[in-house]
């Protein structure tokens, strides 16, 4: 595995020249492929029912699920709670205000990268749909 800190796509890339460096097969890189079966899938399905599903993903990219509501709704929550939630999180020579920070930051983040690697999979489906749509 290719480790770079720019992101999927550039780890794509790298992998895509390491491959054609050494003369293998593009396709058979398993991101791809991945992309092939989602695209054969969908090509099997009648139009109608791909713009349902095409519909039900703008849906999805367009975040209504429950992970923005969560992000946004638990800091109000803590803030109604503050004062209690202070009185206990700081006692004297606790350190509980740090456990419930880390795991507070901690289910935040993977809530967002959540989020948002489920909105770029819908954008993919997306994609895929509307180029065999405009194709048919």
């Amino acid at each position: 595995m290719l480790f770079t800190f720019r992101g999927d796509a550039h780890r794509l890339y790298l992998q895509i020249r390491e491959r054609t460096n050494n003369k293998l097969a593009v396709q058979q890189l398993k991101n791809l492929r991945e992309i092939e079966e989602i695209k054969n899938t969908y090509q099997n399905i009648d139009s109608s029912a791909l713009k349902l599903i095409y519909y039900r993903m703008i849906k999805e990219k367009n975040g209504s699920g429950i992970i923005p509501i969560f992000v946004t709704s638990i800091p109000w929550l803590l803030f109604l709670f503050s004062t209690q939630l202070q009185q206990f999180l700081f006692k004297e020579g606790s350190l509980l205000w740090a456990i419930f920070v880390f795991i507070y930051v901690l289910v935040l983040t993977f809530s967002a990268i959540i989020h948002f690697r489920e909105k770029a999979w819908a954008s993919v489906h997306i994609e895929i749909i509307q180029d065999i749509l405009s194709k048919r």
